[in-house]
């Protein structure tokens, strides 16, 4: 399997740690020397590894920022 590159341009936050202390994050990356896209996903601490985790475009957060908006929590 090939390696995959990355640059964390901007870390944007942090929603949870688990007991392990790897994190659920929002960060601005750049994959395979690509534009920066967000990027939401588990984190090892001092991000030796990761987990899956889901990449969106600046429209695709728009719009899940509107989604999550008119949720009624």
């Amino acid at each position: 399997m090939a390696d995959i590159k990355f640059e964390i341009e901007k870390e944007l936050g942090s929603i949870s740690e688990s007991s392990k202390g790897w994190t659920k994050e929002l960060n601005l990356i750049s994959w395979n020397e690509k534009e920066a896209k967000y990027d939401l996903r588990d984190w090892a601490p001092e991000h030796e590894k990761m987990g899956k985790g889901v990449t969106l475009s600046v429209d695709e957060l728009k719009q899940l920022k509107e989604l999550l908006n008119n949720i009624d929590l």
